[in-house]
């Protein structure tokens, strides 16, 4: 075991999580931070005293001391040149999602960092949520038998969706259908998709953003078994930031409910109603302990590294799931089934080029 050395690039809403989980690890010797807007630098500065703050991310790259870079930067089109930056320095690297922007950049990353050697984790956070690790414990396990079919429905305010579509033009598939995506390959490894077919819903979001309101998708895998996911982002304004999920995962030998969308805890008040706390997607802070999974997937990351264990979600599993959103963005323009993996037809191309 050794302490060791993290960059940190972006301190927003996920960033700063994670550069307050950095800063109370006893495996973390320095933190380096890097962030755009000053004013919400010297507010996580003022929270996890930093070795040193930067506005040029390429500073703290150019670190040798530096083991791994966190990148938690926005907008998503930031995700590949930093990685690349990063992984080319020889710097293991945690990368929020989406891995990239096309399948090309997700290879070249894949590439970069395999041929040095590297860690190069991808942030799903929902493998550290524990009611979806216990799905996938119980597909491991049979105790619901062998998998016949399972559903996903994710849905997040109309608030958090406009934020999202603000920054970059992508569907609710790469936003947020991504997280579930990845859950459900992971339990369902090592069967792969073979098939899906989407359609989008478009309504109050159209005129405020340009995106859909909701999209759905029915995934074939090898092995028979067919996923359903559907995620949206307009639910009405209420609590910030809230995420409700709910999945169901059928087996031969039983059958597997999950209420995930936060309703256990109800805080009501005249001011503003009823709200949810503790039910934002990456989970907040209360007192002395951590409401949700970016914590914890935060503190993997670390132990990860300081004591050489394989990360979780790695890249190669991420370009899977890109793979698939990118196919079910093609099923939805096209309104027909898109056979998996992606042949690079003209279309195929022009969509994930």
């Amino acid at each position: 075991m050794k302490q060791i050395n993290i960059g940190l690039i972006g301190t927003g809403w996920c960033g700063g999580i994670r550069a307050n989980t950095c800063a109370g690890s006893a495996l973390v010797n320095e933190l380096h931070l890097a962030e755009i807007n000053e004013e919400r630098l010297a507010e996580v500065s003022d929270e996890t005293n930093p070795t040193s703050t930067t506005t040029d991310y390429r500073e703290v790259i150019a670190r040798d001391n530096i083991d791994a870079i966190i990148i938690s930067a926005t907008p998503e089109t930031t995700h590949y040149p930093m990685a690349k930056e990063a992984l080319q320095a020889g710097k293991h690297v945690f990368l929020e999602k989406p891995l990239a922007l096309t399948l090309d950049e997700a290879d070249e990353l894949v590439e970069i960092a395999t041929k040095n050697e590297l860690k190069f984790a991808i942030g799903y956070s929902q493998r550290f949520n524990p009611k979806f690790a216990y799905a996938k414990k119980s597909l491991l396990e049979k105790t619901i038998g062998d998998p016949v079919c399972a559903l996903v429905s994710r849905h997040i305010t109309r608030g958090l969706g406009n934020k999202i579509g603000g920054r970059i033009k992508l569907s609710p598939a790469v936003m947020e259908a991504t997280h579930d995506i990845d859950f459900l390959l992971w339990c369902m490894a090592p069967a792969k998709p073979v098939r899906v077919y989407s359609q989008s819903a478009y309504g109050a979001m159209k005129d405020v953003t340009g995106l859909e309101d909701a999209q759905w998708m029915i995934i074939t895998l090898d092995n028979g078994v067919v996923l359903t996911i559907g995620s949206g982002w307009t639910m009405p304004p209420g609590h910030p930031n809230y995420s409700g999920t709910w999945i169901e995962v059928t087996g031969t030998d039983g059958m597997l409910v999950i209420d995930d969308t936060h309703r256990d805890v109800i805080f009501n008040t005249l001011e503003n109603g009823m709200r949810l706390p503790m039910s934002s997607m990456p989970g907040e802070s209360v007192g002395h302990v951590f409401a949700g999974p970016m914590h914890n997937e935060t503190v993997h990351f670390i132990e990860a590294i300081a004591l050489d264990r394989p990360v979780m979600a790695t890249a190669e599993q991420a370009r899977a799931v890109m793979e698939l959103y990118l196919a079910a963005d093609i099923s939805a323009d096209s309104n027909e089934p898109v056979s998996l993996p992606l042949v690079r037809t003209a279309s195929a191309a022009a969509a994930v080029a």
